[in-house]
């Protein structure tokens, strides 16, 4: 019996101690006792702010000035005054038509970003001796971006007698990244000329490419001699698929389709020529 007794009143001295168990630990018990606590740090709730960061300036007029010249603003020349220069060899090919045709599409010029001299040339040749050619010398002057408006005059060696034109036209990048040449031509007599074309550069892979191109040719007067009627003359698609493994020198394939429609059909009719037909084509596209 004393033995339950003195063990109740060993719990009971426990139970009397608890409190005093669980207050806050004194200086002697606490590191950190005699530092000051940190001050509370309260943080705004974040708010949308568009403004820039104190130590970054406004743009001004004159900062978007700067980075978007104007190509016109001969106080700030965009690339210099240095004269540049470029040779295309587009098209350098042998073709299957009613006899092998060896054809050429060259185009070149020199001068500086906004001015430059172009000059042209294009034609063919079957067995020894050239059927069409000529020559074109032209003025450029960058009308915009991607825009040059040109003129100057058209040389046609062949066919029929040599002939001399006034030419005036437009080219550049078109949206969706299309080439397009158009220009309009006056020579003697009161003829008029036009010819458009255009053509797009769809890339299969980094070096294979795959090129369609159109073109047209419409004459206001017939020229029996030259073999050209009034109205629309000659049309053109081809497909030239080229592999740029330098793009210096791209060897190509393809096939093309042309025509001749109305009056000048009936001329080549008269003279024994193809009005039209598909060839197969074979070269090589070059600059330097």
């Amino acid at each position: 019996m004393r033995t339950v007794v003195a063990a109740l009143t060993l719990v009971a001295c426990l139970l009397s101690t608890m409190p005093v168990l669980a207050q806050a630990p004194t200086a002697a018990d606490d590191p950190h006792a005699g530092h000051a606590r940190p001050a509370e740090v309260s943080v705004p709730p974040r708010q949308a702010d568009t403004s820039l960061p104190p130590f970054i300036r406004p743009l001004t007029d004159e900062d978007r000035a700067a980075a978007f010249p104007d190509l016109h603003d001969r106080a700030h020349p965009a690339h210099g005054q240095s004269i540049n220069s470029l040779v295309l060899f587009e098209q350098l090919e042998w073709r299957n038509a009613a006899q092998d045709t060896l054809a050429w599409d060259v185009k070149s010029w020199v001068g500086h970003d906004v001015d430059r001299l172009w000059v042209r040339t294009e034609g063919d040749a079957e067995d020894g001796g050239v059927q069409e050619a000529q020559v074109h010398a032209l003025y450029g002057r960058a009308i915009s971006r991607w825009w040059d408006l040109v003129a100057g005059v058209r040389q046609d060696w062949r066919p029929g007698p040599a002939q001399t034109w006034a030419a005036v036209g437009i080219q550049g990048l078109a949206p969706y990244f299309f080439d397009v040449e158009a220009t309009a031509y006056v020579g003697g007599g009161g003829r008029t000329h036009l010819r458009v074309e255009t053509s797009y550069d769809l890339l299969l892979t980094n070096r294979l490419i795959a090129q369609p191109l159109f073109e047209f040719e419409i004459a206001g007067k017939s020229d029996p001699r030259r073999g050209v009627g009034a109205g629309l003359t000659v049309g053109e698609a081809s497909l030239r698929l080229r592999y740029e493994g330098r793009r210096e020198f791209a060897p190509y394939l393809g096939v093309l389709w042309r025509r001749t429609f109305f009056g000048t059909a009936d001329l080549a009719r008269r003279d024994g020529r193809e009005v039209g037909g598909v060839s197969v084509t074979a070269g090589a596209r070059v600059w330097f």
